[in-house]
């Protein structure tokens, strides 16, 4: 499941608890992501489902379910 694994790759990359990780959280009113978080969440994600998002996408993207939407959107 694209949540799941997403879900795994922010707690890894941002360091916060799994519980805060919903479709709903905000990368960075409720994750407490920055600028360089963004970039190292667009590598690991891109890495871990073998896609590109492009600066501009990312930028848009300011929930969880934003970026499992784009996942799943690319399959």
């Amino acid at each position: 499941m694209t949540f799941e694994k997403v879900k795994e790759i922010i707690v890894d990359t941002l360091s916060c608890e799994e519980d805060e990780v919903t479709m709903e959280a905000n990368l960075f009113d409720d994750l407490g992501a920055d600028s360089l978080d963004a970039v190292e969440l667009n590598m690991a994600i891109g890495d871990a489902f073998g896609i590109t998002i492009e600066d501009e996408k990312i930028a848009e993207m300011k929930t969880v379910g934003d970026i499992v939407n784009y996942i799943d959107s690319t399959k």
